[in-house]
């Protein structure tokens, strides 16, 4: 890292006092060999083993690497031993805060650097994602020369949020959320560490049990609640962290849920699949992780309206009012009395028999028409009422449907190209069993016959 004065300064006084430092910082590995999980990536050879320089000899030099995963999995960790372990000069730059005027100083540093001393150059750039198209474009001549070996670290699907040129030109290294055996480990090691919590304090199992399950897979939330509850405990001069305590320190688990990221579509997705899925827990689980992350509850009620339509349709056909009253309850009333609505809503549609029958039948139907199937309208159902129309043979020999028995006139409705075409066949779920029986008999006094 190439630190400022203050900076310096404050590095300094982290160095005399630790305890300046919050626990997740005190407690960063400082080789590969402490990183808590992800050892899928960690093993001899690999590219994070490589950077530190294990292995890293002759004409095949370190791959710059996308370090893909949700927060708290260790991406600004390892960017952090990279740092310390490394011989090569090590700069970190925030796409929060950096633009294009910082990446090029960067990439000239790093050219003089490599020309006056032959020192390679790590560059660290967090929250990838947030650069735009043109900020990452200018990353791509020092990534495609090796003037610099990047490593980015993000929490959105690189798909959708990195340049495509400067992922080719990279390993995308995707980090997994650690799991309860992981942060068990790194708690206790908190715990009695000297850069920890010295022993000042015992964590029970049940209370462990809470922590690891408000954690949620993050390594930095576990350490934060960990040191705010041993704080509260210290404070009130007990020697151990109870349960009551971690409750009343941290009110709530925070939920991993980005509005603006792929895991807003991820968990809405999720909560359409379990509906059509019929399975009302999993729905209402999806549904309260939006409803706790502030998600917007228009948007849920659209996906709702939609789902009605497209997983259940005819074979409830109360499952769309139901749906449609739903989203005008919540445009009219919002958060938090929209929870009950929005609940109430998604219960009717996991629970409701399913069809997508009328999904298919209009796919189908689009199908068609975009392959050229269509043809002109027949003569007699054509508009019948300007002047000179029955000239042309328009509405001529059409046969109105309400005065015939049965209210089914046989006569070609479809383009000649399709009379005989058939789009949409019902299931027996539910009421659509009932049109299934109607379109069975409409067809047959139509004369229709089946494609």
């Amino acid at each position: 890292m190439e630190p400022d004065l203050f900076t310096a300064a404050a590095e300094e006084r982290q160095e005399k006092d630790p305890s300046a430092s919050p626990l997740a910082v005190r407690m960063r590995p400082r080789t590969l060999d402490e990183v808590v999980g992800q050892q899928h990536l960690l093993k001899p050879g690999s590219p994070l083993r490589r950077l530190v320089g294990e292995g890293a000899k002759g004409p095949a030099g370190p791959s710059s690497v996308i370090l893909w995963g949700p927060p708290g999995t260790g991406k600004t960790t390892l960017a952090y031993v990279v740092s310390k372990a490394t011989n090569k000069r090590f700069v970190e730059l925030s796409a929060i805060t950096a633009g294009v005027k910082e990446v090029r100083a960067v990439i000239d540093g790093a050219r003089r650097a490599s020309g006056g001393y032959g020192q390679e150059t790590v560059l660290f750039l967090d929250e990838i994602h947030r650069f735009s198209k043109a900020q990452q474009d200018s990353l791509l001549p020092a990534v495609e020369n090796r003037w610099v070996t990047l490593i980015a670290a993000t929490t959105e699907n690189p798909y959708f949020s990195v340049i495509s040129p400067l992922l080719s030109r990279s390993l995308l290294l995707t980090l997994e959320p650690l799991t309860d055996d992981d942060l068990r480990g790194l708690l206790r090691r908190a715990l009695t560490d000297e850069r920890g919590l010295k022993g000042a304090v015992t964590l029970p199992e049940d209370t462990e049990a809470h922590l690891l399950r408000i954690a949620g897979g993050d390594a930095r939330r576990a350490l934060t609640a960990l040191e705010a509850a041993a704080g509260a405990a210290l404070d009130q001069g007990a020697a151990q962290i109870d349960l009551a305590t971690l409750e009343q320190t941290v009110d709530r688990a925070a939920v991993t849920y980005d509005r603006d990221g792929d895991q807003h579509y991820d968990v809405a997705s999720a909560l359409i699949k379990s509906i059509r899925g019929s399975d009302v827990d999993a729905a209402l689980h999806y549904l309260a992780r939006m409803i706790e992350a502030g998600e917007d509850p228009r948007f849920i009620a659209r996906r709702l309206m939609i789902s009605a339509s497209e997983d259940i349709g005819l074979a409830d056909p109360n499952a769309l009012p139901i749906a449609v009253a739903a989203a005008q309850a919540v445009a009219m009333i919002g958060f938090p009395e929209a929870a009950l609505t929005l609940s109430h809503a998604t219960i009717a549609l996991a629970l409701a028999p399913k069809s997508n029958a009328a999904t298919t039948a209009i796919g189908a139907a689009l199908d068609d028409v975009r392959k050229g199937l269509a043809g002109p309208v027949p003569a007699h159902l054509r508009d019948g009422h300007y002047k000179g129309a029955a000239k042309l043979g328009h509405a001529q020999g059409y046969v109105y449907p309400h005065d015939v028995p049965e209210g089914i006139a046989e006569q070609q409705y479809a383009p000649d190209a399709l009379k005989d075409r058939t789009y949409y066949t019902p299931t027996r779920h539910g009421a659509e069993a009932r049109y299934a029986d109607a379109v069975e008999w409409t067809r047959q006094h139509l004369g229709r016959k089946r494609s």
